[in-house]
């Protein structure tokens, strides 16, 4: 991981405040969200797997609405006039979302329409029109409407009698004008699309579509089976026109914990506002949409122009997420079978031959962990024989006396869960911190939380100000005349289905100071502890901070006196001012950082004298990148951390978050590894220009593609887990 470095010259002392060094968030996310974009549009990328980043991207931005547009434009209505460190207002800021947004939404509606839609019925996929349909078709959709969809729908007058009805968070909607024969008054009525029926209304088989490529699915939007079947639900009446359009509103929880006496009431009292959602922040309608209608929609929905989005194809390009999935290998990546690591490998192996069924007879998961630290490397160490296998292991133990965990985020039907609740029933003391404000998750945490309660767990809901965002679960086993305790440390949620899609890391470990300091933390977590100090732990807000700037400055200090200064740091967004001047005051030092920075970054790579030797890329791929990793040279005493916390203010000031050390010499080797893999990327890296842009690498001919992610996945096969 080492380079050689060459001190830059003295500079004069610069103002690390000045807009002129650092991006804006908004729009630096707005980039990243177009390099999953930019996945769905590469023709290098597999049809199905183009519709799935076309619909990540889609979902992406509904929720950059409901919460990051949505607050900006409430700070324009405040008259809100704070400049954000790049120097930008609110209103700037959402002028300049627009500007670049739109033409991302202009790309996304051509390629899809006019190349993938063409491309999917070249290989049997047709996605029809109602123009498409022939008379037998059309009559079996008509049918269809009348016996399913029909009896679901409500049609909803606007009249002086009848105000415009409330229309819903991201609800898909049909704006109907009918006209009265008698009077030949124009009414307007609003219908709205039922999520409980799918999407695509696939035909069956005997009226599949006839084309050159014989039909394996053919279907069509239930928008347009609803818009072409409605004289039904206007007997009597002249059905003239019908547009679909599509709401989005604010959804952001405003509950702070010590203004409410019971946080769990207060937030589900919220979530059933979320359902029906705040003021509304954007309308998608199609480009066929007349004026005179459009008009009527803003003036219901207190919309300006520049929050209506117009589009030639489908609204909610999200649901291509069902398309995506249809049954042909062919036409995506094949899917990834996660590895067990072979230390646990041969311990299941040994289990399974001797038919144990009391994991208290021979070797378990903690006679491994006693043998040495264990590194794991989600999603290409299996989620379900580790972490999973931990908790369950320690829910049955009879040595183990206690379990302690925090859980941000977590599956509907959670495996970790269950486990909690079967340690309590076998009397085991039981903890588990629920953090109720995991935005989007807050509803299933407090599902889970009520169930935890019954079943007798502690249920612990966090500190007052402060979102606990730490991965962390400590196990306290008797063994013999001795207490020892095991810990797991990690980047990812205790979620067994993320764990397959996001790549994280986790150390299983019995080392007595990381014991000690989860013991310490938990206790500052559910007591009145006011823990100064960790042995080694970086827990934020309490030494996070502090030790990342140290760590940094100690590089500066090496390299100021003739030696290498070297990072390198794996995070999902990089915004914290403090820690960006940080970071240029090292670049001008000399020091030697690669920054591998998923989404956000507002620190600008390249300006001569100031970070000309940073370097910044990004990695999106069919992996969400979610781990954690921080890099210090120090001299070749190499340091080595992992954890859940990205270097954002609210990371290191208002979230509890916790990082580790990685002590152990092949982890700290594997570790180096993994991020010599990420940053030979040539396949799936986008390399930050210091304008901002981003620009994908591409192999020169004739050198090798090398995508990280597959090369991790070849790894894991070929060593049985890193």
């Amino acid at each position: 991981m080492t380079q050689s470095t060459t001190p830059s010259q003295p500079t004069a002392s610069l103002d690390f405040t000045d807009p002129q060094y650092y991006f804006n968030r908004e729009l630096s996310w707005l980039e990243f969200n177009y390099r999953v974009l930019a996945e769905g549009l590469d023709e290098r990328t597999l049809l199905l797997d183009r519709l799935k980043f076309l619909a990540i991207f889609s979902n992406n931005l509904d929720e950059f609405f409901m919460v990051r547009v949505a607050g900006l434009q409430q700070q324009v209505e405040a008259q809100v006039h704070k400049l954000t460190p790049d120097g930008r207002s609110p209103m700037e800021q959402l002028e300049a979302i627009a500007q670049r947004l739109r033409p991302l939404l202009q790309e996304q509606d051509q390629v899809f329409e006019h190349q993938l839609r063409p491309q999917l019925a070249q290989e049997g996929v047709y996605l029809l029109t109602y123009l498409d349909l022939n008379q037998e078709q059309r009559q079996y959709l008509h049918d269809y409407f009348e016996a399913h969809i029909s009896p679901v729908l409500t049609p909803l007058a606007v009249d002086p009698s009848h105000p415009f009805p409330y229309i819903s968070n991201l609800s898909l909607n049909l704006a109907v004008l009918v006209k009265d024969p008698d009077t030949q008054e124009e009414l307007f009525a609003r219908i709205k699309v039922p999520r409980v029926l799918p999407r695509f209304i696939k035909l069956p088989k005997q009226l599949h579509q006839g084309g050159e490529v014989e039909a394996v699915w053919t279907g069509i939007p239930i928008e347009q089976v609803m818009a072409h079947n409605l004289e039904s639900l206007f007997p009597g009446m002249n059905v003239q026109e019908c547009y679909p359009f599509r709401i989005t509103r604010n959804a952001d929880l405003s509950v702070e914990e010590d203004e409410a006496d019971d946080l769990l009431l207060a937030i589900e009292q919220e979530l059933r506002k979320r359902r029906i959602g705040g003021s509304a922040v954007r309308m998608e309608i199609q480009a066929t949409m007349p004026d005179t209608v459009r008009l009527t929609l803003m003036r219901a929905l207190e919309l300006e122009d520049d929050q209506v989005f117009a589009f030639e194809s489908l609204l909610g390009l999200d649901d291509l997420m069902a398309l995506a999935g249809l049954p042909l290998p062919h036409l995506k990546e094949p899917g990834w079978t996660p590895v067990v690591p072979l230390r646990i490998q041969r311990m299941l192996e040994a289990a399974e031959a001797k038919h144990k069924l009391d994991r208290d007879d021979g070797e378990n998961i903690f006679d491994l962990i006693t043998q040495g630290d264990l590194l794991l490397h989600h999603p290409y160490h299996s989620f379900r024989s580790t972490v999973q296998e931990f908790i369950t292991q320690a829910a049955e133990d009879s040595q183990v006396l206690a379990i302690k965990m925090t859980l941000y985020r977590t599956s509907g039907d959670s495996p970790i869960v269950n486990a909690l609740i079967s340690a309590a029933e076998n009397g085991k003391q039981v903890v588990a911190l629920v953090e109720l404000k995991a935005r989007f998750d807050e509803e299933n945490n407090i599902q889970w939380a009520k169930k935890l309660e019954r079943a007798g767990v502690h249920v612990v809901y966090g500190l007052v100000g402060l979102k606990t965002h730490t991965k962390i679960t400590l196990v306290v086993r008797q063994e013999g005349e001795h207490i020892r305790r095991y810990v797991h440390i990690g980047t990812g949620n205790y979620n067994p289905k993320t764990a397959r899609l996001y790549t994280d890391l986790g150390l299983l470990s019995r080392r007595d100071e990381l014991g000690a300091d989860l013991t310490d933390l938990f206790n500052f977590l559910t007591g009145y502890s006011r823990q100064r100090s960790y042995r080694r732990l970086l827990v934020s807000p309490v030494n996070l901070r502090d030790r990342m700037t140290a760590l940094i400055e100690r590089e500066i200090s090496h390299s100021q006196e003739g030696g290498t200064g070297r990072i390198v740091a794996k995070m999902n967004s990089l915004v914290d001012p403090k820690i960006i001047a940080k970071l240029y005051e090292a670049s001008q030092a000399g020091v030697q950082i690669d920054l591998i920075v998923r989404g956000i970054c507002a620190l600008r790579p390249g300006l001569p004298g100031v970070s000309e030797n940073i370097k910044v890329i990004s990695i999106v791929g069919a992996f969400l990148e979610h781990s954690r990793i921080f890099y210090f040279h120090n001299q070749g005493a190499e340091e080595l951390y992992i954890g859940s916390a990205d270097w954002m203010r609210r990371n290191l000031d208002r979230r509890v978050e916790a990082i580790t050390p990685m002590d152990d010499p092949q982890i700290r080797q594997d570790l180096q590894e993994i991020l010599g893999v990420m940053l030979a990327d040539n396949r799936q890296a986008w390399e930050l220009q210091p304008d901002g842009s981003y620009i994908q690498r591409q192999p020169p001919a004739p050198e090798q593609s090398r995508s990280s992610q597959k090369l991790l996945m070849e790894m894991a096969l070929q060593q049985g887990g890193l």
